[in-house]
């Protein structure tokens, strides 16, 4: 029996129909892939207020600095705050983040950013540094965050902010512990809107840090006094 031979024209056409099945399932792939219109978040930056530091430089006989050199660790984070997301506290104890809205990084850099900051500002050390240079380093400070959430008591009352920090003061030469601290603030905000909560988290958080800039600056100088 004969076989039927196919005319060349039909692979052509089989061919240009696959090709423009194609095209069509790749243009609705990229429309709905590559041309998002999800609104991007907003970045909050929290910053350290000028301290100590800004006055003494201009003043006729500032007090010289303490012979010390601290690097700040990277801090821990409690699971849950572990995000660069503004995590917020419900009253029936439900832990949940801030819609479209993101600090400027992860909380553990953010807040050491910060811990540089405040102790540039306000202490007199020899030097101040991030973890890069902590071998260095003739001490240490690690830092615990704890508490860093937005808590609301009642639906639509503004939020108080909740800091909690633990320090931990060390020797970078014989890994001695000298001091150990918890430090926290408490800031209710002014208003139930997001730039108003950003502010109260600020307050709170500097509050924090100058505790934790006092007990340090203390405890160096009785390490250096008894060496």
């Amino acid at each position: 029996m004969a076989r039927s031979r196919r005319a060349p024209w039909c692979d052509l056409v089989r061919a240009s129909i696959l090709v423009l099945g194609v095209c069509g399932w790749v243009t609705a792939c990229s429309g709905s892939l590559f041309r998002s219109k999800a609104v991007p978040p907003s970045i909050y930056l929290l910053s350290a207020p000028p301290g100590i530091n800004a006055a003494a430089s201009s003043a006729p006989a500032a007090p010289a600095p303490l012979a010390a050199d601290l690097a700040v660790l990277k801090p821990r984070v409690r699971a849950g705050l572990d995000t660069d997301r503004i995590a917020v506290l419900y009253p029936d104890r439900r832990l949940d983040y801030f819609a479209d809205a993101r600090w400027s990084g992860p909380l553990d850099d953010v807040v050491q950013d910060l811990a540089v900051q405040a102790f540039r500002n306000g202490a007199r050390l020899q030097n101040v540094s991030s973890d890069a240079s902590a071998f260095a380093s003739g001490y240490w400070l690690e830092i615990e965050i704890a508490d860093f959430q937005a808590e609301y008591a009642s639906a639509g009352a503004p939020p108080t902010i909740n800091v909690r920090l633990l320090a931990r003061v060390a020797s970078t030469r014989d890994r001695n512990v000298l001091a150990s601290f918890t430090a926290g603030a408490r800031q209710t905000a002014t208003d139930n809107r997001l730039t108003a909560i950003v502010d109260a988290y600020e307050r709170a958080v500097n509050a924090a840090l100058v505790e934790i800039v006092g007990g340090t600056s203390r405890t160096l100088t009785e390490a250096l006094e008894h060496r």
